[in-house]
Order: structure tokens, then C-alpha cells, then sequence
């Protein structure tokens, strides 16, 4: 696993002599990567292409976090954050920025974090999954409706019954070469175009 690692300042996140870089290298699963001097954190998850970015922050700090949202949401990577100190309020707002997990991790305090990153990227991967199949979910209704909108006009504006106008539209899909989705689709974008209604009128 790739660890794009961003740290506000150089203080201990666990003990004396003791970094979160340094814990993070210690596993030889992890490879921990750096922002060069002055580069953007977004510029270098972009660049670096890391599977997982860990960010922490000695105490909460919204400027930070709005760039901690960019990567999050606009480049869709899982964001670990630890931050010192505790805020309700400003955990809510990491939260709606779209980070994957929040840690409250004070410099003193001792715990193994790799166990929260690997979680963190676990359930990542779950949510896009998730999304993913939401998005083919609406894909498949879009095309559903789509060819029953154009079935829908060629059996009142040209008298085909429902079985002629599916049979009408799969002959002009086997022409083209296209799916019939695509066919009814480009088939209600030319009526669009043309200013031809393409719902069923008012009862």
C-alpha cells in the first residue's frame, strides 16, 4: 500500500523519538511517500498516484481541511486524518468533507495505527463499490426509459403496438451496429432537436 503522508509540523505523534513516519515505515507492506518542499498536497496525490493519504494535524485547522476535502472529493482517494486535539464541530466538518476516517490522537498517547489505515481503505473500496453500482443502477433505468419513451411514440404517432415498435427499434440497432438503448436515446435527442414533443401528451 502507497501512503501519501502530510504532517503540519515535525512534533511526535506518539512518543519521543517515535513520528508516525517512522511507524508507518517499520511495515514493510506500507511505502510511505512525501509531498516535495512547496508542493500542493492535491499536486502530489495526483502525481504520486497513492492508495491511501494520511494526513495529521496537531489541532484542528479548517484551511487544512479544506484541502484535505479536494483530495478526498475531487481526486475520490481515502483520507485518514489525525488530528491532537478534540473538536466535535470540526470533526463534523471533516466529515462532510468526505474523509474515510477520523482519529483524535493526541502526541502522548500510543496506539498502532496501521489497523485504522487498512480499515479506512477497506471500507473506501466498499463505498465505491457501492457507488459504482448505484451509477449502473441509474445507467440501466436511463436506458430503460429511454426505450420505452420511444416505443411509447411510435405506437401513437405511427400505430405500432408495443411488441412492432421494440421490433422496429432492435432492426435500427442491427443496422447501425448500436445497442437499442442508444438507438431509442439518439432517437429522442433528433425529436428534441427538431422541436417534436417527446412525451406522451396530457390525458
Amino acid at each position: 500500500m502507497k501512503i501519501l503522508l502530510a504532517e503540519d509540523d515535525a512534533a511526535p505523534i506518539r512518543s519521543p523519538g517515535r513520528t508516525l513516519a517512522s511507524d508507518l515505515a517499520s511495515d514493510p507492506g506500507l511505502t510511505v511517500l512525501r509531498a516535495r518542499p512547496g508542493e500542493a498536497l492535491a499536486d502530489a496525490a495526483a502525481a504520486l498516484r497513492p492508495d491511501l493519504v494520511v494526513v495529521r494535524l496537531a489541532r484542528p485547522d479548517r484551511a487544512a481541511l479544506a484541502v484535505i476535502g479536494q483530495v478526498a472529493c475531487g481526486q475520490l482517494l481515502p483520507v485518514v486524518l489525525f488530528v491532537g486535539e478534540d473538536d466535535p464541530a470540526f470533526m463534523q466538518a471533516a466529515i462532510d468533507a468526505g474523509l474515510s476516517s477520523y482519529n483524535v490522537l493526541p502526541a502522548a498517547q500510543a496506539i498502532d495505527v496501521k489497523p485504522i489505515l487498512r480499515a479506512a481503505a477497506a471500507l473506501f473500496r466498499r463505498q465505491e463499490q457501492a457507488h459504482a453500482k448505484l451509477l449502473q443502477a441509474q445507467a440501466l433505468l436511463a436506458e430503460r426509459t429511454a426505450i420505452d419513451q420511444a416505443k411509447g411514440i411510435l405506437i401513437r404517432e405511427r400505430g405500432f403496438s408495443e411488441p412492432d415498435a421494440y421490433r422496429w427499434l432492435r432492426r435500427q440497432a442491427m443496422a447501425s451496429r448500436r445497442r437499442i438503448a442508444d438507438v431509442a436515446t439518439a432517437f429522442l435527442r433528433e425529436r428534441e432537436e427538431s422541436g417534436a414533443p417527446t412525451n406522451a401528451p396530457d390525458a
